[in-house]
């Protein structure tokens, strides 16, 4: 994976957004982050693929709103247009959701042996948890690995925890590692709704760099007026980024709240963006460009 620090990533992205009017130059961001410009020219470029200019566009409301409007059918066939050559295939061929059980609902996690372990993504640390039935948890480890054990423990109270790689685990860490090579069919294994599932295997049929808004991931599950309670099913999300509740957004082309921050949800939806946007449609490969503007 790159060398680069996603917090730096972040915050370029909380001064970009936040002096957007000014038009900041390549210069100023770098100062704010404390970088000279050519390093961090090439940092940015290493990490999304285009400049920081061009990863702006994929988060400007216009865009937005135009993506929406052409997902306006349907979630379910625009999955079925993308084709097996799209990123999109990911979500709708690699990803195999299965409920737990009322009794495991219920209990907390009882008798459930999960493994968990600690893994870099392009977007900060995760931690990651599974069972020997597919992976129950993924979170952003965002202050310390042992503030995310604890809310691990917090979401399966009765669960016997152990820091062990398997099968599940590892598989959605090398993922997170954008290592496709053989990275088989992840299946995740969720506490959850059967409501709650519903949304859950819908949002996986919303392709990388493509978004939707509440009231169209209520349409697809055949509840139009359910919007509030699809954005709760969507909050509620155990597994980020697998299942991928970034992609919801409001309908004025806002990008809206995130559990893990405004400023990661704009990273994921305009890394996304550019990586689809490749012509190869293949996650990794970044772009060449010459100019040092923003």
């Amino acid at each position: 994976m790159p060398d680069y620090n996603f917090d730096c990533i972040a915050e370029a992205i909380r001064y970009i957004e936040a002096h957007r009017q000014q038009q900041p130059s390549l210069d100023d961001v770098a100062a704010h982050v404390c970088l000279s410009p050519f390093h961090f020219q090439r940092m940015f470029k290493a990490w999304a693929g285009i400049s920081p200019k061009q990863f702006l566009e994929y988060l400007n409301v216009e865009y937005a709103k135009r993506i929406l409007h052409e997902e306006h059918t349907s979630l379910l066939l625009t999955a079925e247009k993308t084709g097996l050559s799209s990123p999109s295939c990911l979500y709708d061929h690699f990803i195999h959701i299965e409920g737990m059980t009322p009794g495991e609902y219920r209990s907390g996690g009882a008798g459930l042996q999960m493994h968990y372990v600690y893994a870099n993504s392009p977007f900060g640390q995760v931690i990651i948890a599974s069972t020997d039935k597919g992976v129950s948890y993924i979170a952003f480890v965002d202050r310390s690995k042992e503030e995310a054990l604890k809310t691990l423990q917090k979401a399966f109270p009765r669960a016997t925890l152990c820091q062990q790689a398997d099968e599940h685990n590892s598989r959605a860490a090398q993922v997170f590692q954008l290592d496709w090579d053989d990275v088989g069919t992840i299946r995740l294994y969720l506490k959850g709704t059967k409501f709650q599932l519903k949304v859950w295997e819908t949002l996986i049929k919303v392709p990388a760099g493509r978004l939707t808004t509440y009231h169209q991931l209520a349409q697809s599950i055949g509840q139009d007026k359910a919007s509030r309670a699809v954005g709760s099913a969507v909050a509620s999300n155990p597994v980020a980024v697998l299942i991928p509740c970034h992609r919801v957004i409001r309908s004025t082309g806002c990008l809206g709240n995130y559990h893990w921050g405004p400023e990661r949800k704009a990273a994921i939806i305009g890394w996304e963006a550019a990586k689809a946007a490749e012509p190869e449609a293949h996650i990794i490969p970044p772009r060449r460009d010459k100019s040092r503007k923003i």
